[in-house]
């Protein structure tokens, strides 16, 4: 069957644009085929520096006939009816209706609509130049007198259906079958008439890898090779691979080399010259485990001296951005961390919340708190936190804002500061992403949560938090290190009271001589943020909770994200606590439970009970909290129910303060037989009012002694 081919060439597209670019061209070029009548079979999409491509492959030649009825209204309905019927059928005559019977309703018209199939010329011809138009681009541009927004200039479109151009302009630049190939390797122009044509021209003649996945392979194979040749190897960077995929048509692999007296600078101001500025890989040698005075480069082009000159070049580049990286690094060395720290005073950490250095202050004030419960000397974590923010002002920092907490460790390590408190400065910025590893260290621990909390108490405080999908000042993810630091470290804190100690550092912050800003409901006002003008909220319980309830939404999602069911994470959390290392502890012990046959039958007999005193307590008016009375107990199934859940609820309770919790769930198991039992042998509803009372009371304290470990109502199944 007829196969289209659809080019867009146009001046080089931005590598991270390309491809989403690609998949967006075929989905656009796909529904609009289907959405006109054709049907057509597999589809691919290709894209490059200066092209993208979409090949569909047995397209129909022609879409289909379409039969329409419509139908109208009664037979001798009002003239005004019959008229906009007509209308909208199309009809010049009621006569070209048909008439058709229903037994209910009588005789009414009905309008056969036929339309015709249109040739898939046609409507290639409308489809392309609206989609081209209707294109969107992060970013786009005009060019000449039209009126067209493309990345870059659109320079050709070669439209090609069954062997044949098919016809069309957008703003003045008709369709073709000719394609551009390599700029110096092989321009062409070349004629082509299929994707088979198509990619034997381009991909011989032409010198171009029309293909991202085989560009993306060949660099990649090509870098460790030349590597492993000279006995290095290659620092794998993902995300330079995918870039350069996107800035070589032909991609050609070179080895360069660079001032090995360079290699006294940190290594990540040496990768983050070659990588950001120049599109380099670095490369390390083996022997020492260090990088090696050399690059890896990926050319456009296949020079004649097997890219020497293109290496020299690249190399004298290097070293001017390096010239530059120990500029900075030199300057930087010659001004202490805590000076820099002055300049912090300067700089809006955000308006409402003071600047850097109240906020360095704060945080050095919760640090020294929280030291103790993390296991951190709380002296070396105060230190740690004083001088993290420091290196913001650096040089280095400056060009490459990447490096923050990265370059405080070495100037630190430089003015001899402790190992730990050095580490705490890099990594109290971590994680800063579900695959970012956590601090370990306690210092650095004490740092990272202190940093974390201080942020989002602030942000809470001036009701600034996240609303739908937005998310300025990635407080989710905040909240989610906070989380992640605590349950990948066993770190036993209470979320609620690490909240409250974090209001009340910002309390103690508030300078003197603050202008009081009134309230709306009138209580006293409370300021923080170093002179700032803005009210303090640690009285406002409600927004307390409302901040330990987004706490709780981070350690859902981080739970479900392990596999845990998010109804035991509900039934859990409805208990009140607070310490997430107890809480995980809890969903894991009983989903484990739950899936046992003990376990699901004491579900049932919990949800069993729990439906009953509902019924009855909505009929009563009333809440079946009492005690039970054992001398009104008269059946030897009820007797011994009540026997186990008065030993039940000591040996629970017992687990459950030591964090035992598959004991607790050992006890609940024991449960199990006595409900069953009761259930199966008496009836609560007695005729006897106090017996059915009693008994009723005997159903809550199985909810109550269940509810000790989780609230079952909360559990499905």
């Amino acid at each position: 069957m007829p196969q289209l081919l659809l080019e867009l060439f146009c001046e080089e597209i931005p590598a991270r644009m390309q491809a989403k670019a690609e998949s967006d061209l075929g989905e656009a070029i796909k529904k609009e085929l289907s959405g006109a009548g054709l049907e057509f079979g597999s589809v691919e999409t290709l894209g490059g520096p200066r092209r993208l491509t979409v090949i569909v492959n047995d397209l129909d030649e022609k879409s289909a006939d379409v039969r329409e009825e419509r139908k109208g209204p009664k037979v001798g309905a009002p003239e005004k009816a019959v008229e906009g019927f007509m209308r909208g059928a199309g009809l010049t005559s009621i006569d070209q209706a048909e008439i058709k019977s229903d037994p209910k309703k009588g005789d009414f018209y009905v309008a056969v609509i036929e339309t015709p199939g249109r040739e898939a010329t046609d409507i290639i011809a409308e489809i392309v130049p609206s989609v081209i138009r209707g294109f969107h681009w992060p970013k786009s541009m005009r060019w000449g007198t039209g009126d067209l927004r493309w990345v870059r200039p659109l320079q050709r479109i070669v439209c090609v259906f069954d062997g044949n151009v098919v016809p069309f302009e957008v703003d003045g630049l008709a369709s073709g079958n000719e394609t551009e190939g390599h700029r110096v390797h092989g321009r062409g122009p070349f004629a082509v008439t299929d994707a088979d044509s198509y990619k034997a021209a381009l991909e011989g003649e032409g010198h171009v890898m029309l293909s991202r996945e085989a560009r993306r392979s060949k660099i990649h194979a090509d870098a460790q090779k030349v590597c492993a040749d000279a006995g290095l190897e290659l620092v794998e960077d993902i995300g330079l691979l995918e870039e350069v995929t996107g800035l070589a048509e032909w991609p050609v692999v070179l080895l360069g080399e660079m001032d090995p007296a360079f290699l006294d600078l940190p290594e990540e101001v040496i990768q983050l010259s070659m990588r950001v500025h120049q599109k380099y890989f670095a490369v390390r040698d083996p022997k020492t485990g260090g990088l090696a005075p050399n690059f890896v480069v990926v050319a456009n082009i296949s020079a004649k001296d097997g890219g020497k000159k293109i290496a020299e070049g690249n190399s004298r580049v290097l070293s001017a951005r390096l010239n530059d990286g120990r500029f900075f690094w030199d300057n930087d060395l010659a001004t202490p961390l805590e000076e820099m720290g002055e300049k912090l005073k300067t700089i809006d950490f955000k308006k409402e919340l003071g600047t850097i250095a109240d906020k360095v202050e704060r945080v050095a004030d919760l640090a020294r708190e929280l030291a103790p419960k993390v296991g951190a000397d709380p002296a070396l974590a105060e230190r740690a936190a004083r001088l993290s923010k420091s290196d913001l002002v650096s040089e280095m920092v400056y060009e490459f804002p990447e490096l923050q907490g990265v370059m405080g460790r070495y100037y630190a390590q430089k003015q001899g500061e402790p190992k730990v408190v050095a580490d705490a400065i890099r990594d109290h910025y971590k994680p800063q992403g579900p695959s970012d590893a956590v601090p370990s260290e306690p210092v650095s621990i004490a740092v990272a949560l202190a940093d974390k909390l201080d942020t989002l108490v602030g942000f809470w405080a001036i009701d600034e938090k996240p609303t739908g999908s937005k998310d300025p000042f990635a407080l989710r993810r905040a909240a989610l290190g906070v989380v992640r630091i605590v349950l990948e470290n066993n770190v036993r804190l209470g979320i609620n009271s690490a909240i409250f100690a974090t209001f009340a550092g910002w309390e103690r912050s508030t300078a003197p001589g603050t202008q009081a800003v009134p309230t709306k409901d009138n209580s006293p006002p409370k300021f923080f943020g170093g002179g700032r003008a803005v009210r303090i909220i640690e009285h406002d319980q409600a927004v307390q909770a409302d901040l330990l309830s987004f706490f709780a939404d981070r350690l859902k999602q981080y739970l479900r994200d392990q596999g845990k069911r998010h109804d035991l994470i509900d039934a859990v959390f409805a208990l009140g606590e607070d310490d997430l290392v107890a809480i995980t502890n809890r969903v894991d012990a009983l989903q484990s439970f739950l899936s046992s046959d003990d376990g699901a039958n004491l579900l049932a007999g919990f949800k069993r009970a729990a439906n009953i005193l509902k019924a009855e307590e909505k009929k009563d008016g009333t809440s079946y909290q009492g005690i039970v009375d054992p001398e009104k107990l008269y059946e030897k199934q009820e007797k011994d129910l009540f026997a186990a859940l008065q030993d039940g609820e000591t040996k629970a309770g017992a687990a459950l303060m030591a964090e035992d919790f598959e004991a607790a769930m050992g006890v609940l198991s024991s449960l199990r037989g006595p409900i069953d039992a009761f259930f199966d042998h008496v009836t609560v509803n007695a005729e006897v009012v106090a017996v059915r009372q009693n008994r009723l009371y005997l159903l809550s304290q199985i909810r109550s002694v269940l509810g000790q470990v989780a609230d079952f109502t909360k559990i499905e199944g």
